[in-house]
């Protein structure tokens, strides 16, 4: 079932820059992950939000998880409370939310639009014999 993983940080005033390159250049190619987003929450405040396959492939790439943290550990601020400079969650997913889809037309329905689309036919007038 599909796993996500979800990290808040706060980045140290004036870097910010190395911090976003450090994200556009980290590589991906960890088994099992599908895709992930950087989320600006606030001034200087981020989460990133990561989609795996599954929990399990959460779990197995966590020690390279943090030594990718490592790169950049020295650009956040502790976030308080004990947390240290990460607030990291993850686990399966037990709902997927997806828009709605627009209800398809029936056929009574797609006969009509389709005739209202069409443009009208002109009578011929017939000529009476005398």
């Amino acid at each position: 079932m599909t796993a996500f993983n979800v990290v808040r940080y706060r980045v140290k005033p004036d870097r910010e820059a190395e911090f976003l390159n450090i994200h556009r250049q980290i590589g991906t190619d960890f088994k099992g992950f599908k895709r992930g987003a950087l989320v600006k929450t606030g001034e200087r405040t981020y989460c990133f939000v990561g989609e795996w396959t599954n929990f399990d492939r959460i779990v197995a790439a966590r020690p390279r998880m943090v030594s990718l943290l490592d790169q950049f550990r020295d650009y956040l601020e502790d976030l308080g409370g004990g947390l240290g400079v990460t607030d990291p969650v993850s686990g399966s997913a037990v709902a997927l939310l997806a828009p709605k889809k627009p209800r398809r037309a029936g056929k009574k329905a797609k006969a009509k639009k389709s005739a209202a689309k069409k443009p009208a036919k002109k009578k011929s007038k017939k000529r009476a014999k005398r």
